[in-house]
Parts: C-alpha cells; structure tokens; sequence
C-alpha cells in the first residue's frame, strides 16, 4: 500500500487557508500537470458526504476519473475517500493544516492500494507515485493562489452575539427583495477600519448597542461577488444599552435548537454549521 506524504506552507491566515482549501469555486484545470478536479456545486463550503472529482493523466491521451467523498471535515483540514473503482481497491487523502508562525503548514498524505496484484504494484512504482505527486504539486497551486485571492478580498464581517445560551438575530426591512429575512448584525468593513472596529460600528449603527468582539468562528466563507465573509463571536459590552432594532424590523434571542427553522438571508444561511458549533456546548450548559 504506497503512501506519499507532501508539506507546503501557505502564506495566510488559517482561516482563510482553511476557507481556500474547502472552497466549491477552487478547481485545477493544469493540462502541463495533467490534473482536473472539480467540486460538486452548490453555495458556501464543501462539508462531509460532499465529493470532489478527478480526471488524471495517466500516460500521454489516457486519463482516468476519480472521485473521492470527504468523510471528515473541520478547521484542521479534511479527510476524504474513494468509492473502489477499476483502478483501485481504495484512495485514501487526509490533508491536515497546521498553523506556524511563518503561515499555515499543509500536510497532505495520499495513500492507495491499486488491484491488478503484482502488475498493480509495478505500475505503482513506474506511474502511480509521479502521477500522485503532479495532482498534489497542481492542487498545492491553486490553493495557494485561492488563498491569496481570499486574502485580499473585500471583507464583510458578521457578530454572532451570544447571551445566555442563546444568539440575537435580526429582521430585515428592506430592500424589498429581502425584507421579512433573518441575518447576523455586521457589515462592510470600511478603508482604514480593522475587523473588530467595522463590527463595534455596525453593532452600534443596527442595534444601538456596544459589543466586545471575541474569536473568530469558522473558516472565512467566500461570498458570491467575490467578498469574503468573517465570522466573530461577540458578547454586549458592560454598560451597553440593550440591542434594539435601530434599522430592522425586529430583533429575536434564538436558541440553537430554532436556528434552522429562521429564514435566513443566504449569507447567513451557509455559516448555519458554524452558529450550530458555538451555541452546542452552551445548550449542553444550559440543559
């Protein structure tokens, strides 16, 4: 059972390595490495049970499909697998990302058992490895330069305001096309502004209220027009007046166990995963 292991190391925040690494929108189209992938489409980030296809040049005009379904997603990487198909009994590919202070250190391992026996094995040692090691060099390419993309997108950020096991939510009242709809307070960060100072204004300006920003929460998401989504826990300040909807037309405490039943705005709608992970342990709490 060949296993190929690699290290890149990507110049980014892990945030926004962990968003380019999982991006639907990311694909490899490198006829000089002789690699194709595609993701399955669909908005947001790929998660688990999600596949990821592959066409490889094997030999000069002959390319094999393959596909492989991510069985574990999370912010320290993924781990995916192949369906057996008539080239291999198994493909296995866990790509784990760890962050360093030079930038993220990506780790991918890359393990097979092809079929065909002895001939198989042959085939591994003359092709398999280089072919291997041209699909992760094509990958480890475009991740770097989604990653860089991503980097320097325009950032819209949102505040998950948590209080008491449960998280403000606010109503839309226009434009027309959306009025009624259910998003996180936030916005646009302005020229000048850092993330944190873009979330204490736009909490200010949409509830009339002072928020202290905490961590981060999930990868960055990108958004359709080529914007990237950050997403901050955050908690009203002491002293602060109690949220109001200044610009909205209302405002509502959820609980976790509500979040799906909310017709979120679509932005909102695909950090869903990540608001479920902040508020689970606080329902566990509060249970």
């Amino acid at each position: 059972m060949p296993v190929l292991r690699t290290t890149a190391l990507v110049d980014a925040e892990p945030e926004t390595v962990a968003a380019a690494l999982r991006d639907r929108r990311q694909f490899v189209d490198d006829p000089a490495a002789g690699v194709r992938m595609r993701a399955v489409d669909g908005p947001g980030l790929l998660g688990a049970d999600e596949s990821i296809s592959f066409h490889v040049r094997v030999l000069p005009g002959v390319w094999i499909p393959l596909r492989t379904v991510l069985t574990e997603v999370g912010a320290s990487g993924f781990r995916s697998r192949s369906r057996p198909g008539p080239f291999f009994e198994r493909l296995e590919h866990q790509v784990t990302l760890a962050p360093t202070g030079a930038g993220v250190l990506v780790t991918d391992e890359v393990s097979w058992t092809t079929r065909f026996g002895p001939l198989g094995r042959l085939v591994d040692v003359l092709i398999g490895r280089r072919v291997a090691l041209r699909v992760l060099g094509a990958r480890e390419r475009a991740l770097r330069d989604r990653a860089r993309e991503l980097g320097a997108a325009r950032r819209v950020v949102g505040a998950a305001i948590v209080r008491d096991g449960r998280l403000l939510t606010q109503r839309r009242s226009f434009p027309v096309e959306v009025a009624g709809r259910w998003e996180l307070p936030g916005g646009r960060v302005e020229s000048g502004e850092t993330d944190w100072d873009a979330l204490r204004r736009e909490c200010a300006e949409e509830l009339g209220a002072e928020v202290t920003v905490l961590d981060r929460v999930g990868p960055d998401l990108p958004l359709p027009g080529g914007s990237v989504l950050r997403l901050y826990e955050a908690v009203l300040a002491e002293g602060s007046a109690e949220p109001t909807a200044v610009e909205h037309q209302g405002l509502r405490w959820v609980s976790g166990e509500e979040l799906d039943g909310l017709d979120w705005l679509d932005a909102d709608r695909i950090v869903l995963p990540e608001l479920h992970a902040l508020l689970r342990p606080l329902d566990s709490e509060v249970g």
